[in-house]
């Protein structure tokens, strides 16, 4: 006896329904992005792919900061702008990353919709605490420029990363106030202040660790190097 055949009430033969359609459609949106990344340069306004682990993720890069072998990013929540992502990325750990160091080697090129699905997001799975990227946020510039009103001069000091905001203010307070009185007499012909900014993370090799440091004595150092 031969059995009846089933098929979706409504639909003619052959025929998706609309939820199925959706997931053909992004199924094949996903083999392409994966097939023809987009390049990414930098100083392209657009957000990127990130590898995380066996996943992919978005990133905005920071603008003046995406140069070199090393960038800094900050990872959002694939449905970003929507409203439910902003919710959604606060559950799975999105929001509270900050800025990271991600090596240009890690980038497949410009987000795509299709790597949607190969996200945590996707897979309703948080970011794991260590996402293999490093933090990259706030650096202290110590610089001396000629007095003359020209833009001339150069940096005594880079101390950085600070993970914190309110430790790089910090660090720029104490040293901002061991240069009060002195500052156009530390450095003959130079007027010195302090700068607070974001670590660009292209040039970390240029930067002084401050943790656990004493960077009134990395001050007199740079000082005493550039007045020798």
């Amino acid at each position: 006896m031969r059995r009846p055949a089933f098929r979706r009430c409504g639909l003619a033969p052959g025929t998706l329904s609309a939820q199925d359609q959706a997931v053909v459609d992004q199924f094949r949106a996903t083999l392409t992005a994966l097939r023809n990344p987009q390049p990414w340069a930098p100083g392209l306004s657009q957000d990127i792919a990130v590898r995380v682990g066996p996943f992919i993720e978005r990133a905005n890069t920071r603008p003046g900061d995406d140069h070199g072998t090393m960038i800094a990013v900050t990872l959002v929540h694939p449905a970003t702008p929507h409203a439910a992502a902003y919710r959604n990325g606060r559950e799975l750990g999105y929001t509270e990353r900050g800025w990271l160091r991600c090596p240009t080697s890690a980038i497949l090129g410009i987000w795509q919709p299709g790597y949607q699905t190969l996200t945590h997001a996707a897979a309703n799975l948080p970011l794991p605490d260590d996402v293999g990227i490093e933090p990259a946020h706030y650096a202290v510039h110590i610089e001396a420029r000629k007095r003359d009103g020209s833009l001339d001069g150069y940096t005594l000091l880079r101390l950085g990363p600070y993970t914190r905001t309110s430790h790089a203010q910090h660090g720029g307070d104490l040293l901002t106030a061991v240069l009060d009185g002195q500052e156009t007499t530390l450095v003959p012909g130079h007027r010195v202040s302090v700068r607070f900014g974001p670590l660009v993370v292209s040039d970390h090799q240029l930067f002084t660790d401050p943790y656990g440091a004493d960077v009134v004595a990395f001050l007199a150092d740079a000082v005493k190097g550039a007045t020798a």
